[in-house]
């Protein structure tokens, strides 16, 4: 009998489990363009300014580990419930972060919001992989992402209609279309600086009083006991031991590693990449939300090729041509290059779900929900590779080449890495 994706029992709970995907998508993208805003208001180096990014992925590393503790004492409605209250938390501390324009506060503040975050991706993730069959578990997990660039959609489109053409700062620019802002008199940056800091509190207080409405909302659902949830208590120390023995699993939280890393690398530096071209921040988000989109139509395109083809093989033939792509946005100076960069999104669509998916396929259930925690965790790689590409960018030239050309490469490994775990996890299987 042919197993339904999401059974009738559980579509409630999956609906609104899958709209926290999106609340999430939506915190990451509405932030990553702010590195480049940041860099601008604060005069920052990109080396520094990217250190938001350092601060947003750093609360995943830190409070992963924990959520999973928590959800694995208490629930997984527990664990969404608080996640939901510290994402809220983070956003409202934007109001005196921007009034003492500190530049420290606001990553602070994006360091508590991801606590938040940390929650609902350990929680969510793993309770979606358990709302049905483990035969279909894994594309019901790419189907519930899918709603993530949904969201991520939504904070880009803020970003670039509401967020950026805002911003005082980035309207200085010379006939080549370079930014003079640092140049200006001290008195008129200190008061454009306190009007851009106050566009920026404000989008995520908005955002904050989204998240307490989705908050009374999942508390006042009842959610039902899955396998996963209702599994007998195990020892943190022998759930530990089987996850790394387990070589699917242990190779999947590196992989993971890389693979964020690339993806808040690309999406990040798309802004700095059309910067180089001459193109202010607004336009060139825009070609952010263009790749977002193709990343949300081939995460949906992944989803079908799934019922044809291995998802171990289609990872490592969308690892090859981000790879491919990656080197074109390297080598291609000016337009092509650009074109190259976002046509990667395309083939990242299906990677963290999957690499998650495959990773936790032999995971028993009771182990879940830690096993979950490290593969949440990996994200740190966002945190990690980010500020050394930004310290690459600074260059401006490396070997006559655009510095900011030059810094994709550290993307290209990343993809190389999930690459090689896809073709090593579809040997096994074959």
């Amino acid at each position: 009998m042919k197993q339904r994706l999401v059974e009738k029992q559980y579509l409630l709970p999956f609906i609104l489990i899958t709209t926290l995907f999106a609340l999430w998508g939506f915190a990451n993208d509405i932030t990553n363009p702010m590195v480049a805003g940041f860099q601008t208001i604060m005069e920052l180096s990109a080396a520094k300014a990217s250190l938001i990014q350092f601060a947003f992925y750093g609360g995943y590393a830190t409070m992963a580990i924990p959520a999973a503790l928590f959800a694995r004492k208490y629930s997984y409605k527990s664990g969404i419930m608080l996640g939901l209250t510290l994402y809220a938390l983070g956003a409202f501390l934007f109001i005196p972060a921007a009034a003492q324009q500190s530049f420290t506060f606001f990553c602070l503040s994006l360091y508590i919001l991801t606590f938040g975050l940390a929650f609902l991706e350990t929680t969510a993730n793993p309770f979606i992989l358990s709302l049905g069959s483990k035969e279909t578990s894994t594309r019901r997990l790419n189907l519930a992402q899918a709603f993530n660039p949904m969201g991520s959609l939504a904070g880009m489109a803020v970003a670039s209609m509401i967020v950026l053409p805002s911003l005082i700062s980035d309207t200085h620019r010379d006939a080549a279309g370079q930014l003079f802002f640092s140049e200006l008199p001290e008195a008129q940056k200190a008061v454009e600086r306190v009007h851009d800091l106050a566009v920026i509190r404000d989008a995520y207080v908005a955002l904050g009083i989204v998240v307490l409405l989705v908050l009374v909302i999942i508390g006042i659902t009842k959610m039902p006991k899955t396998s996963t949830t209702s599994a007998q208590k195990t020892s943190t120390k022998g759930t530990l031991k089987r996850l790394w023995k387990n070589v699917a699993y242990r190779e999947g939280v590196v992989a993971q590693v890389f693979y964020v890393a690339a993806q808040i690398m690309v999406w990040t530096f798309i802004i700095q990449y059309a910067d180089n071209l001459g193109i202010n921040k607004a336009t060139a988000q825009t070609y952010n939300i263009v790749a977002m989109a193709m990343f949300l139509c081939f995460r949906f395109v992944a989803t079908f090729l799934m019922k044809y083809v291995n998802s171990r093989k289609l990872l490592a033939i969308f690892g090859t041509m981000a790879a491919l792509c990656t080197i074109g946005a390297i080598l291609f100076v000016g337009m092509a290059g650009l074109i190259c960069l976002v046509a990667i999104s395309a083939f990242m669509s299906l990677m963290f779900p999957t690499i998650y998916g495959i990773a936790l396929e032999e995971v028993s259930p009771e182990d879940s929900t830690l096993g979950a925690a490290f593969l949440v965790m990996a994200i740190v790689g966002g945190a990690l590779l980010p500020p050394l590409q930004g310290s690459i960018i600074d260059k401006g030239i490396i070997l006559g080449h655009p510095a900011v050309n030059v810094s994709f490469v550290l993307p290209l490994i990343c993809f190389l890495v999930v690459t090689i775990y896809g073709i090593r996890r579809f040997r096994q299987v074959r």
